[in-house]
């Protein structure tokens, strides 16, 4: 396996790292991590694709990880989508030809799909982890119009906190993602919040015009992403070839439960029935 880290300088200077296989891809997966974290928590879901000749690329949205920007805190969401668009310009630079599947887990999920909107005729399918479409914990409706105006006279005002742990059942995890550095641990931004229940609307108003293959994940346990956004979307989808599998008992973070082997399997198994998918 080959592992390099690189920037995007166009879009504004933004930390990308890659694991690709010793031999040519067969695919490629763009994937987008969730609030708060970084795509090095990702290292081995990069390495149970790259050891079935798939290359995996991923990037730290702005404010997150080793990129630039402010924690918590985001001017406009579109800022997350003009990163993806970035990393797949890349990607197609460096595998030409190749299929390319959007992988999205959380706030990451929701950024994939947000970006489905325009692109989707860029990729061979997409999947979804716990896509942040839906939550238990959010801000009463009252609240997130008290946000609005918040957003736009106090946008960098902290709202929410989330619980390290729900992230997932498995205390190891739980543990390094407290220990870890790079993880944001602060609240949500009034801004951000507001970005994201915008988006999750955009969304739900445009996935009757999303056709392709997709794949939605979910564990029925996750108290911090409610599946019931996964279940929706799944409904609304206008695509005929699409896969809703909701795992019982595991929180959010699935590829970091103890099941992790099962749900990382499923997942290559649905990649490879797609990937001579032409996008």
């Amino acid at each position: 396996m080959k592992h390099s880290t690189t920037r995007l300088p166009e879009a504004g200077d933004l930390f990308v790292q890659s694991w690709l296989p010793d031999q040519p891809a067969n695919a490629a997966l763009l994937l987008v991590h969730g609030f708060g974290e970084h795509s090095s928590r990702y290292a081995h879901v990069a390495a149970h694709f790259v050891d079935n000749n798939y290359a995996v690329y991923a990037l730290d949205h702005d404010g997150h990880g080793n990129s630039p920007g402010t924690p918590g805190f985001v001017e406009r969401f579109s800022r997350y989508t003009d990163g993806v668009a970035s990393l797949l310009k890349l990607i197609r630079e460096q595998q030409p030809g190749v299929p390319v599947f959007l992988v999205g887990h959380s706030m990451g999920g929701l950024i994939s799909a947000s970006f489905l909107l325009e692109h989707q005729q860029e990729f061979a399918g997409c999947v979804l982890s716990g896509p942040a479409l839906a939550s238990d914990v959010g801000p009463p409706g009252w609240l997130l119009a008290v946000n609005r105006v918040l957003a736009k006279v106090l946008p960098k005002l902290g709202m929410l906190q989330l619980d390290a742990t729900a992230v997932s059942r498995d205390p190891e995890v739980v543990a390094a993602y407290l220990a870890d550095p790079l993880i944001f641990k602060g609240k949500i931004t009034s801004r951000l919040i507001n970005e994201m229940f915008r988006t999750m609307q955009q969304v739900t108003d445009g996935a009757p015009g999303i056709r392709l293959p997709m794949l939605i994940m979910h564990g029925e346990a996750d108290a911090l992403v409610s599946p019931s956004g996964s279940r929706q979307l799944y409904e609304l989808l206008g695509s005929t070839d699409k896969t809703l599998k909701i795992y019982p008992d595991l929180y959010h973070e699935i590829f970091n439960e103890p099941e992790q082997q099962q749900v990382l399997d499923d997942m290559l198994a649905w990649l490879e029935a797609h990937r001579t998918a032409t996008p």
